[in-house]
């Protein structure tokens, strides 16, 4: 049992890692359509690189077993900011996305945890 849930949640968290690891290059060189995107969203024109710092970590983090849980974590609260932004400003197109990747994040927090536990 634990040996699978430890392959499910690697893998899952290594897609997870990989999506963290593009985004915080996808925001630290932004697009012109993502920073009007965030300037429509009331954003300073700075904040795109807290966003690319937190994904970096949160994706870095991910990748080791031992750390796994706060990158999850760290993942699925820039995601619960991202999904938040979207719907407060009725941006519906781009808050599937984060919806998504939030539960992917909730999961790996969920399975890296139930694994540490049952590796005692």
């Amino acid at each position: 049992m634990y040996k699978s849930l430890h392959v499910i949640a690697s893998m899952l968290a290594w897609l997870l890692a990989a999506f963290f690891l593009f985004g915080a290059y996808g925001n630290a060189f932004i697009s012109e359509e993502n920073a009007a995107a965030y300037a429509a969203w009331g954003y300073p024109d700075w904040f795109h690189y807290v966003t690319a710092i937190l994904e970096l970590a949160a994706g870095l983090l991910l990748v080791r077993a031992i750390s796994r849980p706060y990158g999850a974590a760290l993942g699925a609260l820039v995601m619960a900011a991202a999904s938040l932004t979207t719907l407060l400003n009725a941006d519906y197109d781009h808050a599937v996305a984060p919806g998504i990747v939030l539960f992917v994040s909730l999961a790996v927090l969920a399975l890296s945890l139930a694994a540490r536990r049952l590796s005692r």
